[in-house]
C-alpha cells in the first residue's frame, strides 16, 4: 500500500506526511553574526532610517497637494500645518534626550506615571460628566430649570 502511495505522488511536490526510507538526514547549522554585518546590522539601519522614510513619504504627499492642507480643516490647523513636522521632530527629540540622559529608573517611572495617570484622569472626567448629567436630569424632572 505504501509503495503505491509513494509511486503515485509526483516527485516535484513536497509531501510532509509521506516518509521515504531512502532519505538521508541533513543537518542545518546557523552562526551568530559577529556584529560586522553593516548591511542589515540586526535591523538597526532600517530602524534608524524609518523616520527618514516616513518623512519623505509625508513630503511627497505634501508636494502632491501643493503644500495645501485639506479644505475641511479648521483655520488654526491650516496655519499650523506648515510647521507641524518640525514641532513634532523637536518634541520627540526633547523627549528622547530626556530619556537618554536620565537613569533607567527615572525613565520607567515617567512611563508608568503616564500609563497610570491617563486612565485615572479619564475616569475622573467621566464621573464628573455623569454627575453633571445626573444634576441636569434631576433639574429637568423636578421642573426647576429656568
Amino acid at each position: 500500500m505504501e509503495a503505491t502511495l509513494i509511486s503515485s505522488i509526483s516527485p516535484l511536490r513536497f509531501h510532509p506526511f509521506v516518509f521515504s526510507p531512502k532519505k538521508k538526514m541533513m543537518s542545518v547549522s546557523a552562526a551568530a553574526s559577529s556584529g560586522k554585518d553593516h548591511y542589515y546590522g540586526g535591523g538597526r539601519l532600517v530602524d534608524e532610517n524609518m523616520i527618514v522614510l516616513r518623512k519623505r513619504i509625508h513630503e511627497m504627499k505634501m508636494v502632491e497637494r501643493n503644500y495645501e492642507p485639506p479644505s475641511h480643516w479648521m483655520d488654526w490647523e491650516k496655519r499650523f500645518y506648515s510647521s507641524y513636522d518640525s514641532v513634532i521632530c523637536e518634541s520627540v527629540g526633547l523627549l528622547q534626550s530626556f530619556l537618554m540622559n536620565s537613569r533607567p529608573t527615572v525613565a520607567i517611572a515617567t512611563l508608568l506615571l503616564l500609563i497610570v495617570s491617563v486612565p485615572v484622569s479619564s475616569s475622573v472626567l467621566a464621573f464628573r460628566l455623569l454627575d453633571l448629567l445626573q444634576w441636569v436630569l434631576a433639574a429637568v424632572t423636578t421642573g426647576h430649570v429656568g
